[in-house]
């Protein structure tokens, strides 16, 4: 429904923009195929409130249309009380909700969901209904009679079951990724012909459009240091695909110059990079043709051997092991991190994740404490001494034994998922990271140069001795 509407918002010549309630990359990530923008993550338990709003006010539109995109049921949350739940930000940020009911085979069952909906928390105002998985035209007369009369809500969509290979096919980690779909020209078409009919757009608009105009609090996440002259590079493909938006801007807002890199492609990292981001993905789906490219993974290697600081998250800790096992088969990667994963059938670790910095590591001050989320299938095998680890697990899973954040050098590889404006001091972390290795590489005596030499050579220029 939500792309359903963003697609309409494109054709129209709509503005529009897509947020994604929750730590969720990849619903984020097809909201913004959706809306060829980034869509941007409003998650209350990792930023909070005041930040939530901010975001929203910075990145929303003020004349066209902002989808937000709820997660689990609209009060589902922390606890019982429903903390940091969908209708909690609905609350916080005024705006109505659209609440999708799943109508298969009930009727008058429906209404009562519905003023369930709306007498659990006055505050939240249901301004319509799209009713889904409807049989037929009678089966759509009685519910929409009964939701309309009894709860005074109008139906503003009536939708029959898709086919499920008309719409977007899942798999171990949820959905795949726009990067990997075969077809988006095709699946475009399938949501808008099968919701061109169904929707009432017009009706839609107009309830967004009673949302009330709001100030947003005061700006509160921390202004990093300047980052510029600093290249900080982070690999960018169909394998490893999950940034927050935040966090790539947040770099960028500093002064740094991002350099996208393909682990599937290139030959090597580029020269010059005085600090490397690897994301989270699906490194397994792609582990053949990551191994595969021997040239690449050495290149990785020997730069964190000579000291460039390497901040890994999830799928990135997966690269830096030494191998993935998946589907009984072995694949070598970068050899980085001193064991092998495995990736099992079920999740290894999924929520949010509290964590303690308790030693020493190249990104994050000791004493501090991070909020993220983890959602990993793989886990790590341990052969012989487990290794330094810069965190403590207070919530979460994290990489082994109540600990995360692997530390190798100037390497900090963890199953922690951060977003820099939960964790602004991440931006910092990685400033003062490049900072420092900068200065390493000039203290060296390694100028500018013309052509474009390895990173081999430059970096052993820059590090002799080591």
């Amino acid at each position: 429904m939500a792309l359903g509407l963003a697609l309409w918002a494109q054709e129209t010549g709509l503005e529009i923009r897509g947020f994604k309630k929750g730590p969720d990359y990849i619903d984020a990530a097809w909201l913004g195929w959706a809306a060829s923008r980034p869509a941007h993550n409003l998650d209350t338990f990792l930023m909070g409130f005041p930040r939530a709003v901010s975001s929203f006010a910075h990145h929303a539109t003020p004349d066209g249309l902002n989808v937000i995109e709820g997660n689990r049921g609209l009060y589902d949350g922390l606890d019982a009380v429903g903390s940091h739940s969908t209708a909690e930000l609905a609350k916080i940020l005024r705006a109505p909700v659209l609440l999708v009911v799943n109508a298969a085979k009930t009727t008058r069952t429906a209404a009562a969901w519905v003023l369930g909906c709306q007498k659990l928390d006055p505050e939240v105002v249901i301004g319509g209904v799209i009713l889904n998985y409807v049989a037929g035209a009678r089966h759509e007369r009685v519910v929409r009679e009964s939701i309309e009369s009894i709860c005074g809500v109008p139906v503003l969509g009536v939708v029959p079951k898709a086919p499920g290979d008309l719409l977007l096919p899942e798999r171990h980690l949820g959905l795949v990724t726009p990067e990997e779909h075969p077809a988006l020209d095709q699946l475009r078409a399938n949501i808008a012909g099968l919701l061109r009919d169904r929707l009432d757009y017009p009706r839609i608009i107009e309830l967004a459009r009673k949302c009330p105009a709001f100030l947003a609090p005061a700006e509160t996440q921390h202004r990093p240091i300047d980052g510029s002259g600093l290249r900080i590079g982070y690999l960018r493909d169909s394998a490893l695909t999950f940034y927050y938006p935040e966090n790539l801007e947040g770099l960028e807002a500093a002064g740094v110059e991002l350099i996208p890199i393909s682990a599937l492609t290139a030959p090597a990292l580029p020269a010059g990079l005085h600090a490397l981001y690897i994301g989270g993905g699906f490194p397994e789906t792609h582990a053949a043709a990551l191994s595969g490219n021997h040239r690449f993974l050495r290149s990785l290697q020997d730069a964190a051997r000579h000291g460039l600081p390497i901040y890994a998250e999830c799928g990135g800790l997966m690269l830096l092991s030494r191998a993935i096992r998946w589907q009984g088969r072995r694949f070598e990667m970068a050899a980085v991190l001193p064991f092998e994963v495995e990736v099992l059938a079920k999740p290894q670790g999924h929520g949010y994740t509290e964590l303690t910095v308790d030693a020493l590591n190249p990104f994050f001050e000791r004493g501090m404490v991070i909020k993220g989320h983890e959602f990993h299938y793989s886990r790590i095998l341990l052969n012989g001494e487990a290794p330094r680890t810069a965190c403590a697990v207070g919530r979460g899973t994290g990489c082994y034994g109540g600990r995360d954040g692997v530390v190798a050098g100037n390497v900090f590889a963890g199953y922690t998922h951060v977003h820099a404006l939960a964790t602004p001091e991440w931006v910092h972390g990685m400033i003062i990271a490049a900072r420092r290795f900068a200065g390493r590489l000039q203290s060296g005596g390694l100028h500018e140069q013309t052509g474009t030499p390895t990173w081999e050579s430059r970096i052993k220029a820059a590090s002799p001795g080591r």
